[in-house]
């Protein structure tokens, strides 16, 4: 990559291409970039704040970030979405304003994001197509710059709870029962004894990982009957407690059903444990057993 000087020329043009993968599903990686609260938390270098935020994610809105630098600088940037397709792909553009709030340079960015087994690949396209004399030295930057901002998100991203969404062409009858019904559960969740959705209904069920039995323990918090459930999910044996709530929404003839576990940072911080597995997990068994078990039955 060539170095940009202080001619508009030599910048004008410019790609860069940066590549990162998170663990977490792509619905929330998306909410992290098109979150006005998400994206005050991580856009910008490390060290840096952005005491001003907005960031209007749809097509025409504008975007307009301050951040401040360690050293008490402040850096205005403008810009504006020009495509939001939830949750596959953004088109944006951002540059740096001088004292008069006139773009000194702006990039176009194209954002795509690839879910696989419970993980999000992010690509940003990025190209110069404005800039202005001076502004070289604030484009050469930007590669580090985002590289820096992408990697204060893996760290927020690590700190949410754990939301993985999908709809399904049943009733909520249906989805309900297949939540709930022992039955039903073990073609598509774990071999349970017994389970029943009431208030202070304990189960529990073992799962072999990588050679090692993990015993889980839980016990029913909430039970709204075709709305809302919710029990805890711990390890006997380890450190941790957690919680995981399901909710349905009528969708027409189908059915949303959103999955949220929070509690995952007290588990212990070895790879058993691992916010991926979680997320790979709670994938396979909402996006594919629990989908195949409902619209083949």
């Amino acid at each position: 990559m060539t170095t940009p000087t202080d001619t508009p020329a030599d910048c004008l043009g410019q790609e860069f291409t940066i590549t990162r993968e998170f663990a977490a599903p792509r619905e929330l990686v998306f909410q992290t970039w098109t979150d006005a609260k998400h994206v005050a938390q991580w856009w910008s270098p490390k060290g840096f704040t952005n005491p001003v935020c907005e960031w209007d994610a749809r097509p025409g809105g504008d975007i307009y970030v301050v951040m401040h630098a360690p050293n008490g600088v402040r850096y205005p940037m403008g810009g504006q979405f020009r495509e939001v397709v939830a949750p596959e792909r953004l088109v944006l553009t951002t540059g740096a304003l001088d004292e008069k709030g006139n773009l000194m340079f702006e990039l176009l960015h194209t954002v795509t994001f690839v879910e696989e087994n419970g993980q999000t690949t992010i690509t940003i396209r990025s190209r110069v197509i404005k800039t202005s004399p001076g502004a070289g030295k604030y484009i050469g930057g930007f590669e580090a710059g985002m590289s820096q901002s992408l990697e204060r998100l893996a760290g927020r991203i690590e700190n949410l709870p754990l939301v993985v969404e999908r709809s399904f062409d049943a009733p909520v009858a249906k989805v309900w029962q297949a939540l709930t019904d022992v039955e039903a559960m073990r073609h598509w969740f774990f071999e349970l004894k017994e389970f029943r959705p009431v208030v202070g209904f304990e189960f529990g069920f073992s799962v072999e990982h990588e050679g090692t039995t993990f015993v889980h323990r839980c016990r029913v918090t909430e039970a709204v009957p075709q709305q809302r459930l919710a029990y805890t999910w711990r390890y006997e044996g380890h450190a941790g407690d957690s919680l995981v709530t399901l909710e349905l929404f009528a969708e027409g003839q189908g059915t949303r059903v959103k999955l949220t576990h929070t509690g995952l940072e007290t588990f212990p911080k070895t790879p058993q444990f691992r916010r991926a597995n979680f997320s790979r997990g709670w994938t396979a068994l909402i996006g594919s057993s629990l989908k195949e078990f409902l619209e083949t039955k």
